[in-house]
């Protein structure tokens, strides 16, 4: 079995290579349950469905968002056109404070791609039997991500041989990252 360290590690290297996101970010939360206790995953998705990152904290409040946007904006060192929010007050106090010029978008109905890309993490949990810590979950999730994202192409968009042509550079990658990571 992989370690978590190595995924963490894949899952970076795998972030690196990978062409800028979008402009378009939809942020979202989720309550997750750790040991029975209620933590909060926030998650950051742009316009084609990749995963920014990921957060899990034990508050909901504008401390907690901004510690989201702050941690968010280190790891990708530029801003977005377009924030689109739940109606979350947080929210609106961290894009003020530390996005000003973004335009920020709060509505129920415009934030569903950031609220379907809580789905392969919730089977996962599942599959799981839940996580153990906090520190776990960032850990796994993460890296669950970066990875899943890797493998997930956009069948729908492209013909049968661009997809096996895309798949097999894809494990192509895969494979040099993770002979990387064990070497």
């Amino acid at each position: 079995m992989v370690d978590a360290i190595v995924l963490e590690g894949i899952a970076e290297r795998r972030r690196r290579i990978t062409q800028r996101p979008g402009d378009k970010w939809h942020l979202d939360e989720v309550f997750v349950k750790i040991n029975g206790v209620t933590h909060y995953l926030w998650r950051t998705v742009d316009q084609h469905g990749n995963v920014l990152d990921v957060l899990v904290q034990s508050r909901r409040n504008a401390k907690a968002a901004k510690r989201f946007f702050l941690k968010l904006l280190k790891g990708l060192r530029y801003v977005p056109r377009v924030l689109v929010t739940d109606k979350l007050a947080s929210y609106g106090v961290a894009a003020r404070e530390l996005m000003a010029s973004v335009e920020h978008r709060r509505s129920k109905y415009l934030n569903n791609r950031a609220e379907n890309s809580h789905q392969p993490t919730r089977i996962r949990e599942r599959v799981m039997k839940r996580f153990v810590s906090p520190r776990q979950a960032q850990r796994f999730l993460f890296a669950f991500s970066h990875i899943r994202g890797h493998f997930r192409s956009r069948r729908h968009l492209i013909s049968a041989p661009q997809w096996r042509t895309d798949m097999t550079n894809r494990f192509t990658i895969w494979h040099e990252i993770t002979a990387a990571a064990a070497a």
